[in-house]
């Protein structure tokens, strides 16, 4: 039964990504954050043989060129849908789609978050409908399905501290029986950054690094 992990990313580009970091942080820090995360989290969830496949889907569409010259090598695909939910949704039925028997979506900012993660989400669909992992912020940083639920992705509200209990509310509302993964912390604000620099800081470009310490006031120790 193959599985697959489709990574959420977003263009890398100053203004648009980790916009809640702003005005903390000038955009192209935010961005350059972001970046360093991002390569973080795609290194360490790259796939060992036979595990799964690994489908990198990316926004703004017109962004191919982009995404192929930042990380070369990936399999990219466009998000498509009007909100996140639908982004979410339509990637599920994509990959269940192209014959996937099992399918792990995460987004590409959280903290720690690696292959261990998506092999557990995966092998726990053995027997569960839905894996899910909080994150601290009150979202999820990943969800696991082994077919497509859509209903779990309509009409929430995206970007608040109550998706992931509208998710929970919705998945008992739907009988389905949830796999609960560890707690993870979104870098979203510069209280996050500030909680996890230690771990953050190898992950960043040097003249990131100098730009974060410098606005929010941190050691370079």
């Amino acid at each position: 039964m193959k599985a697959v992990l489709a990574v959420f990313l977003k263009a890398p580009r100053p203004g648009a990504v980790k916009t809640r970091l702003l005005p903390a942080l000038d955009p192209e820090t935010a961005a350059g954050l972001y970046r360093g995360l991002a390569e973080h989290v795609v290194a360490a969830t790259h796939p060992r043989a036979g595990e799964y496949e690994r489908r990198l889907f990316f926004a703004p569409a017109e962004a191919r060129a982009e995404m192929e010259a930042w990380l070369p090598g990936e399999t990219w695909i466009p998000q498509a849908g009007d909100d996140l939910g639908a982004r979410m949704a339509n990637a599920f039925d994509h990959e269940f789609g192209r014959g996937a028997g099992r399918v792990a979506l995460i987004g590409s900012d959280v903290l720690g978050l690696g292959r261990d993660d998506v092999l557990m989400a995966l092998d726990s669909l053995e027997d569960h409908d839905v894996a899910i992992g909080p994150a601290r912020d009150g979202g999820y940083y990943l969800i696991a399905l082994s077919r497509p639920r859509p209903e779990l992705f309509r009409d929430l509200a995206w970007g608040t501290g109550a998706v992931f209990a509208s998710t929970m509310e919705r998945a008992a509302a739907l009988r389905l029986t949830v796999r609960v993964l560890a707690e993870r912390r979104d870098i979203d604000t510069a209280e996050d950054v500030r909680a996890e620099w230690a771990r953050l800081r190898p992950m960043m470009a040097q003249e990131t690094v100098q730009a974060v310490q410098e606005a929010l006031g941190l050691s370079p120790a």
